[in-house]
């Protein structure tokens, strides 16, 4: 078998960063985009691709701290040209939606920050609601305040523009649960409906202009009428209410006998998860959505839904989630299409699944698991735990098996079919945290959890799984293994041996067979995080939170070596190249690559803004992918292959240039070879054909060098610098500034300030110098002239 090629270097081949990370989501009337608030920037989205188009306002800062100017809300004009963002700093910003470029900034003149803004039906008004009680519109063309209206209390929670019999009406609502009605010709309010106990999230007009429909987190619907402003219907849904859609006047709803007689429909969603569908005027529940993917709020009046949007050229709903995910279902059947996931917060573990290695399963902050399909990045939402997941496992003898462990004590089996996965077994019988998990390597025979309650249990799996049912495992074996909690488990390939990690500080060796205890690992100073096995040697790898690796041998439990580099907690390690190498992530955000053999750091990559959780490699090593801290999930190649090739190829170009300029050079064509001698950063060689043009007097170096493009001027400039140090070679430095000062001065050419700084010091320097050998020349002069001849008669 030949010896492995030893890896130098990854690259990030792909990059998926947040793009939601809390707010307003707003839908373009095709349909075809998605805006999404995200920090100091409101991100544009593909909605068929899930891919970031763009972006709008400033590029976002990666420190939290120095984030100074954060999009507080936004809103998108109903012709989709327009976007206004409101910012922390209190303005106001007009962008062009199509170009992403600032139109216009103004001062909100509100007394805080802007709660809500909304656009007119032709978009030539904007209205902005603020927490200061005060309720503006503005004329966008001319970018004045026109009104200021008041009478709603606290901040503003919901904005509507309507016409009524062709006068145009603006509603609003606040702290003080009282919908307000202005009639903006005459800033007087017309209307005033009380009615509501808690905060006011959604607020309807009927097609038919006759009728109000308001929801709120009180836990009812009201149908108001329009003209009298008296309530006509009170509809008790039982959950606090995040979100209310107005549905066209004929609907085709699933398994529901729809009557179209002046019927107002509108869908609603809450602390539930789940879209209903109801007739406000016959106070009639048409529709109870039953394949929810957003989970229930963990208490009551919490979050799980927090926007719903539908969208009538594609006839779907779109379905926000407290958890930043994005949900498309299909109005007629109510099917999800498509699962976009804005922020995942803190990546936990990740697992790369199929045969193909199609498939990636990831845990973070959720109490679900995202699977993504690693062609497109789409997204499946495995919903099941009722905690968060905290750590996944795989094995190579299913490669569509996989596992999760979480907080709700319990460990889940899942399987991959068909592009989606199944929960086919469950295990619920620790006590505390599950933290870790992981499979029998040879064969699919047991799978392993380790809690907090310090047990590590082996589950025996059964022959066969199907998709159609979840199992309950049975424990075959369970032990006390450590003083604290586990962090890690892992399994040797040849199944035999069973490894935990723990924060006792120590690493332990377990029989398969019947869990004796083989051997303990004492050496680090601080909790073990990992333990892995070396797929070729009788050898084991840990990492510590002491930010240390260590490598033990199994035979005598010796530790043979111990990596140090990292600044922080070591947080998993791999053995890669058949043993020979080893890749670490750490709380430091650097992915590092080690040769075992030499016990040296090879290289560092640095491309995460925090800790990094998680990582998972591919079996032929070509890929891996990490996450962490910074919801960041990088996907990596190894290029070192096409290094080494692009650095030969480099070597191959040198040499040939090198041939050419020592041609030249021979050939005495000096102007020629003075570029090519800078392209292959040759300053000695430049300073010897800038010399030898001199000397002979040749005419055309002027217009050779104002022929350089602007980096060759600057590393001309970077050697005249250098030279302008030494007297000797002072006088073809100085030619060379001549001839660029124009470019300098008129700013065509930026020079490093340092450089421009010795270029000067030096040049008054030598100025001086010359300055005395010409004056002494002169008193030469002088003295020769008033010398007069003598005879040997006044001889003294």
């Amino acid at each position: 078998m030949s010896p492995p090629q030893l890896k130098e270097f990854y690259t990030p081949q792909t990059t998926h960063k947040a793009f939601f990370t809390g707010g307003n989501v707003q839908l373009t009337s095709p349909g075809d985009k998605l805006l999404c608030q995200c920090t100091t920037t409101v991100k544009i989205v593909d909605v068929q691709s899930g891919i970031v188009s763009g972006f709008i306002g400033e590029e976002e800062s990666l420190d939290e701290d120095s984030v100074d100017d954060l999009v507080i809300t936004f809103g998108l004009s109903k012709d989709d040209k327009q976007v206004v963002t409101a910012h922390k700093s209190g303005l106001l910003k007009l962008w062009d939606l199509s170009e992403n470029k600032l139109l216009k900034q103004w001062k909100s003149i509100h007394k805080g920050h802007v709660a809500v803004i909304e656009f007119s039906t032709d978009s030539d008004v904007l209205a902005t609601g603020g927490s200061d009680s005060s309720l503006k519109l503005w004329n966008l063309k001319h970018h004045s305040c026109t009104h200021n209206l008041k009478g709603v209390q606290g901040v503003f929670s919901i904005v509507k523009f309507f016409m009524k019999s062709d006068v145009p009406y603006i509603f609003g609502a606040g702290d003080d649960y009282c919908i307000k009605g202005w009639n903006i010709v005459t800033s007087q309010i017309k209307k005033s409906l009380s009615g509501h106990y808690s905060k006011i999230t959604g607020l309807e007009i009927s097609h038919c202009s006759s009728y109000i429909v308001s929801g709120s987190r009180d836990k009812v619907l009201i149908l108001w009428e329009f003209s009298s402003g008296k309530q006509l219907k009170v509809i008790p849904l039982y959950e606090s209410i995040e979100a209310l859609v107005l549905l066209p006047k004929k609907i085709t709803i699933p398994g529901a006998d729809v009557q179209f007689k002046n019927s107002v429909f509108v869908a609603v969603a809450g602390e539930k998860g789940s879209v209903k569908i109801w007739d406000v005027k016959e106070a009639r529940q048409l529709f109870t959505q039953k394949n929810s993917l957003i989970s229930p709020a963990k208490e009551q009046g919490g979050l799980a839904v927090t926007q719903l949007l539908y969208n009538k050229a594609t006839n779907t709903f779109a379905v926000v989630s407290a958890d930043h995910n994005i949900i498309f279902h299909l109005f007629d059947d109510f099917s999800c299409r498509q699962q976009l996931i804005g922020f995942s917060d803190e990546i936990l573990d990740l697992v790369i699944l199929g045969i193909e290695e199609t498939h990636l399963a990831v845990a973070t902050n959720s109490n679900d698991i995202k699977l993504y399909n690693l062609s497109n990045m789409n997204c499946q939402l495995l919903v099941g735990h009722t905690d968060l997941v905290v750590a996944l496992a795989s094995t190579p003898a299913n490669p569509d098996l996989f596992a999760s462990s979480s907080k709700d004590n319990s460990m889940r089996l899942w399987c991959l079919k068909d592009g989606n996965a199944y929960c086919v077994a469950s295990g619920m019988i620790h006590s505390s945290s599950v933290g870790a998990v992981a499979f029998s390597q040879l064969k699919q025979k047991f799978v392993l959890s380790g809690s907090q309650d310090t047990t590590l249990k082996l589950w025996k799996l059964p022959k066969e799984l199907s998709h159609d049912e979840t199992v309950t495992l049975t424990v075959k074996m369970a032990k006390v293994v450590h003083e604290k909690e586990i962090n890690e488990i892992s399994v040797a390939p040849n199944d035999k041996i069973i490894a935990t990690a723990s924060m006792d500080k120590t690493a332990k060796l377990w029989s398969a067979e019947d869990l004796t205890l083989l051997g303990t690992l004492r050496g680090h100073k601080r909790g073990v995080w990992s333990v892995n096995f070396s797929s070729m040697d009788q050898v084991v790898l840990t990492t510590s939170a002491d930010a240390m690796i260590k490598i033990w041998a199994i035979s005598d439990l010796s530790c043979l070596k111990t990596l140090e580099g990292h600044d922080a907690s070591v947080m998993k390690g791999l053995f890669v190249s058949r043993g020979m190498q080893v890749l670490s992530i750490g709380g430091d955000g650097l992915l590092k690559l080690w040769n075992l053999k030499t016990s040296e750091c090879i290289n560092s990559f640095d491309h995460h803004y925090g800790k990094i959780w998680a990582i998972a490699i591919s079996k032929s090593e070509d890929k891996l992918i990490t996450g962490g801290s910074d919801s960041q999930l990088i996907i990596w190649k190894d290029v070192t292959e096409e290094k080494k090739l692009e650095e030969v190829r480099k070597l191959q170009e040198k040499a040939l240039m090198e041939q050419q300029l020592a041609n030249l050079m021979q050939a005495d064509d000096l102007l020629n070879a003075l570029k090519l001698a800078l392209t292959l950063d040759r300053p000695a060689t430049v300073l010897k054909i800038i010399q030898d043009v001199i000397k002979r007097g040749e005419t055309g170096l002027p217009e050779t060098i104002l022929q350089l493009d602007n980096y060759e001027k600057k590393q001309l400039m970077t050697c005249v610098a250098h030279w302008n140090t030494n007297s000797k070679f002072c006088y073809p430095a100085q030619v060379i500034v001549s001839i660029m000062l124009d470019d300098i001065v008129h700013g065509n050419l930026e020079i490093e300030r340092r450089i421009l700084e010795t270029i000067i010091a030096y040049t008054e320097k030598h100025f001086k110098r010359l300055s005395e050998e010409f004056q002494a020349l002169h008193i030469l002069d002088y003295t020769k002239l008033i010398m007069k001849p003598t005879s040997k008669n006044h001889i003294v």
